[in-house]
């Protein structure tokens, strides 16, 4: 969970860098190069593997 919040979101100032980029992208993504987009995969990846880590606990849980 830390690593998620730390480079997922950073840098905070003005807002959490992610967010500002799927703000970018919801609001229909004009002006997007290649590096906006690796940016949002690079700093997605720990949401990703947080996802994978509890969907793989909740099935150890369940059996």
């Amino acid at each position: 969970m830390p690593l998620c919040l730390t480079l997922g979101l950073a840098p905070f100032i003005p807002e959490p860098h992610l967010w500002g980029k799927l703000k970018w992208v919801f609001g229909g993504a004009i002006g997007m190069n290649f590096q906006d987009w690796f940016d949002i995969v690079l700093h997605g990846f720990p949401f990703v593997l947080l996802l994978r880590l509890l969907i793989l606990k909740s099935k150890k849980n369940i059996k």
